[in-house]
């Protein structure tokens, strides 16, 4: 299931932008934001074929005895895979991994954690039950997992994906950063002194996106003064939400993200920018986290 998922998304985003394309078509693939870019006509062709349908749904005890961690954190906090969901059912396809973080002395939060994870996952799997039901004869496919972006002594980021395939591709990304030590959640609110910051990193991230499409023509942002001729975008990017997602990386650098169609064409995927400690200095509350 994974490497068909994988050769999918492969597929997919290595469909090319037809050169014979003309300026108007251009010009729409790359500033309507709610439109996909491409079609995945290849994936009705693959999908066709398969009318296989399996659930493996492991969540058993047994099975939690024998799951690969991933990875040890320190020599006792753990995020393992909870739960693996996989199924074919002719023309949709599932592949739902969930997380768990095992034994932070903090119950409450653990719980919390992975109660959340558990429902996200659920979420995902009832709506991808109803599609079947309302259309047995459509194509679906959707994958979900989980990255742990930063493990050290002080700070665990998990990053968790959602990834659909139906006419077009969309990615989502969520994450969650905890202080290892005193076992808290962190959000941009907790890092910073005031609000300030919402005007210090949006700026610092227009100035990156400006930068990256001066130096990249294939690049878009939707931000102004970008030297993007006819660029006709209504809600270009103005400023950070206060709990944007965010992690910290492992060299205790500040990372802003944004999913697919939110600061940018679909082609450009989920897009991260990496804040410089020194543009937010004087916004912090401290330089225990990021440096």
């Amino acid at each position: 299931m994974d490497n068909k998922i994988k050769e999918l998304k492969k597929q997919y985003k290595n469909t090319p932008i037809p050169k014979e394309l003309d300026s108007t078509v251009h010009k729409a693939l790359h500033t309507r934001k709610k439109r996909s870019t491409f079609r995945a006509k290849w994936f009705i062709g693959v999908a066709a074929a398969l009318c296989l349908f399996v659930i493996s749904v492991n969540t058993s005890p047994a099975l939690a005895q024998s799951l690969t961690k991933i990875p040890v954190l320190g020599s006792v906090i753990q995020v393992v895979t909870f739960q693996d969901i996989q199924v074919e059912n002719g023309n949709y396809h599932a592949h739902l991994k969930t997380p768990q973080v095992n034994n932070l002395d903090n119950k409450d939060l653990e719980n919390s954690l992975n109660q959340k994870y558990v429902n996200e996952n659920q979420k995902l799997y009832d709506e991808f039950t109803q599609k079947i039901e309302q259309d047995e004869d459509g194509h679906f496919l959707i994958e979900s997992g989980y990255e742990v972006k930063t493990n050290n002594d002080l700070l665990l980021s998990i990053g968790r994906y959602t990834e659909e395939i139906q006419a077009s591709s969309a990615t989502t990304l969520k994450y969650d950063t905890i202080d290892k030590q005193r076992q808290i959640m962190l959000t941009l609110p907790i890092l910073f002194k005031n609000n300030d910051y919402i005007n210090t990193i949006s700026e610092e991230i227009k100035e990156q996106m400006r930068q990256q499409i001066k130096e990249d023509p294939d690049k878009i942002y939707w931000v102004d003064n970008a030297g993007i001729e006819d660029l006709d975008v209504v809600d270009k990017f103005e400023k950070i939400d206060p709990n944007q997602n965010f992690y910290i990386n492992e060299d205790h650098k500040l990372v802003i993200s944004f999913n697919d169609y939110t600061v940018a064409p679909g082609y450009m995927g989920v897009v991260e920018f990496v804040i410089p400690t020194e543009v937010i200095a004087d916004d912090l509350v401290g330089n225990q986290y990021i440096k």
